[in-house]
């Protein structure tokens, strides 16, 4: 039963360097950007992003508003479209929010400060 499960699902791309290489030999004039088994074509045909595509992780402390942390990621995407010159889909912001008890600087937690 499990067989005939597996033989029932479509045959998905396999993304490997094996794949990628035979691609590149078959069509020696595609770029590896451009190979439909290589994982950067399927991200960039599935999502219209920009090839230049900054990640920012920032960690602040907890406490901040909804609308603080809009307005930041917001002035943040702006400013590094300006600098880059990428459009703002291609630009990616973690914020991650870290209680006092857990930064220290100094040796000094800031709890204690």
């Amino acid at each position: 039963m499990a067989g005939a499960a597996a033989q029932a699902r479509p045959a998905r791309p396999r993304l490997s360097r094996v794949n990628l290489r035979s691609n590149l030999r078959e069509h020696p004039q595609t770029s590896w950007r451009r190979c439909p088994n290589s994982l950067y074509f399927i991200l960039n045909s599935i999502s219209p992003r920009s090839h230049a595509m900054p990640t920012f992780h920032i960690e602040l402390f907890e406490g901040r508003t909804l609308e603080q942390k809009r307005q930041f990621v917001e002035a943040i995407t702006r400013a590094t479209c300006e600098s880059l010159g990428v459009e703002p889909n291609s630009v990616d912001i973690i914020l991650t929010d870290v209680k006092r008890e857990n930064w220290a600087t100094g040796g000094r937690l800031w709890s204690e400060a």
